[in-house]
Parts: C-alpha cells; sequence; structure tokens
C-alpha cells in the first residue's frame, strides 16, 4: 500500500485508528480456548467487527511468538486473513527489528514478501546499513523507532548530544538515507508536548502514536500538535479495545468502544482537514 492509498482510506472512513492485536491467552475470553486456533479466532473475530472503523492493525509480534510455532501460525493465518477480506486496511508487524544490514534484508523478507505486511517497525540504534535493507522494499515502509510511549523512553531517547535532543538527531539523520520517503515513526501518545518539534523536522511524514488509553495518551492533545494537511497521524489503541469484553460478546464491545475512538476522529478531521 503506497501513502496516497493510505491517504484515501482516512478520507474515506473519517478515521486514523490502528488496532492493536496484541493477543493474551490469558485475556480473551475463555470460550475460545476450545477452538483449534483461539488467538486467531479472537483476531478474526474482532477485525470483522471493526474493519469499518478502522484503516490499520497492529499485531506485536511478542504476543505470537510467545506461543512458538502456534503462534506465528495464528499470525501468518492473521494477516493471511486481512490481506484476503480487507486489503485495503493498512498492516503492521510490530516487530520493532533491527540488525546488521544482510541479517535485516532477511527480516525484511519474512514481514514484507512471505507474511506480505505493509509496513514493520524498525529499531535506528544501529544507523543506517541497518534500516536501508527495509526500505529498498517498494510500496513498503519501515517505521522507525523515534519516540516512545514508555516509561523510560528518555533514558536514551532524551539525552542531548552536543546540538539538541538524541530523538531529534535520529528523525534528521533518518531523512538522509536512502528512500526515506518509505519512512514512517512511531512517536508516544503520552509525549503530546513534544509533536510539535517532532512535526518541524517530519511535517509531511505519517507517525505511529501508540499509547492513547490504557497507557495515558490523549487523542486530542496528541492531534492538536500532530496532524498535517494529509492527517499523517496512526492512533494504536490495542487492550482498550480488544479487551473491552470478556464474554461471548467481546467483539461487539470492541466495535464500541472503536466508534467511540472513529466518531471522535472524524469530528477532529471535518474541523480540521
Amino acid at each position: 500500500m503506497n501513502k496516497q492509498e493510505l491517504i484515501t482510506q482516512i478520507q474515506q472512513k473519517k478515521s486514523f485508528l490502528c488496532i492493536g492485536l496484541d493477543v493474551d491467552l490469558s485475556k480473551i475470553p475463555t470460550h475460545l480456548l476450545a477452538k483449534e486456533d483461539p488467538i486467531f479466532e479472537f483476531n478474526k473475530q474482532i477485525i470483522d467487527a471493526t474493519h469499518h472503523l478502522a484503516i490499520a492493525y497492529k499485531p506485536n509480534t511478542a504476543f505470537y511468538e510467545a506461543y512458538g510455532i502456534k503462534g506465528w501460525l495464528a499470525l501468518e493465518k492473521t494477516i493471511k486473513y486481512i490481506n484476503a477480506n480487507y486489503p485495503e486496511l493498512f498492516t503492521i508487524a510490530d516487530a520493532k527489528r533491527g540488525d546488521i544490514g544482510n541479517t535485516s534484508t532477511m527480516y525484511a523478507k519474512a514481514f514484507f514478501e512471505d507474511l506480505n505486511f505493509d509496513s514493520v517497525t524498525v529499531a535506528p540504534y544501529m544507523g543506517s546499513d541497518s534500516v536501508e535493507p527495509f526500505l529498498a522494499f517498494e510500496n513498503k515502509n519501515t517505521i522507525l523507532l523515534a519516540l516512545t510511549s514508555n516509561k523510560g523512553g528518555l533514558d536514551f531517547q532524551g539525552l542531548k548530544t552536543e546540538n539538541e535532543a538524541l530523538y531529534k538527531e535520529v528523525l534528521k539523520t533518518a531523512l538522509t538515507w536512502k528512500n526515506s520517503e518509505n519512512l514512517m515513526f512511531v512517536v508516544g501518545a503520552t509525549k503530546a508536548s513534544y509533536f510539535e518539534e517532532i512535526r518541524k523536522i517530519v511535517p509531511n511524514h505519517f507517525l505511529l502514536v501508540p499509547g492513547v488509553g490504557a497507557q495515558g495518551g490523549n487523542l486530542q492533545d496528541v492531534c492538536k500538535y500532530g496532524l498535517n494537511k494529509d492527517c499523517g497521524l496512526l492512533i494504536n489503541s490495542s487492550r482498550g479495545i480488544i479487551y473491552a469484553g470478556n464474554d461471548e460478546n467481546f467483539a461487539l464491545k470492541a466495535q464500541e468502544e472503536a466508534l467511540k475512538l472513529q466518531q471522535e476522529m472524524a469530528a477532529i478531521l471535518n474541523t480540521c482537514c
């Protein structure tokens, strides 16, 4: 999926909602545990109930790798289901990969070619040759960790270099890499006060924003400084949506929570974009 196709989906659905599929078997409705593949069944029902309200889905690969081969197969079934039934949706492999060049190439092949995700999250710590193999894939997006929402995010990201904070150096340097137009950036919703400065550096790139809802991030605060002319935001909510219910009506409860966010987003878009 290219950038314009993503923008079109935002405009048509009046939504910039990304739903995180972080499946924990200890939290899903117990009746699903009797299914042959409870992880996939959970995802399928969530997707079917919310696909008209969201523009993206983001499985965190750790929640699948934790269950070994069964978890990985569930991830494969999930992405195939989305691509086959809702091809207009943007898919994100939240894998946070990053390694020397030839290893990164293999990671990129795994997520872009084998699983056919539209994008993957990547850690920038090892520099350009660890990221450019991802950027080389046409019509695929690399989502670089810039300023994360976790408590310890500023331990390194906020360190002052000779000129400015390290996360700003990461943003500026990344723009010099080959195929940098294929970059997006992760910026946590709990860092809303930083968005104005970030937008000065990357005014036209999409930002993936986790941390709204359960982690305490506020949608209005993020949009105040993070929106650009194309919207430019993918707001992720995971636990607040997928675990809204814990009985046989769990998918309906998820839909209700997704609708609340989508309606809030529609009001924002109608005002500014």
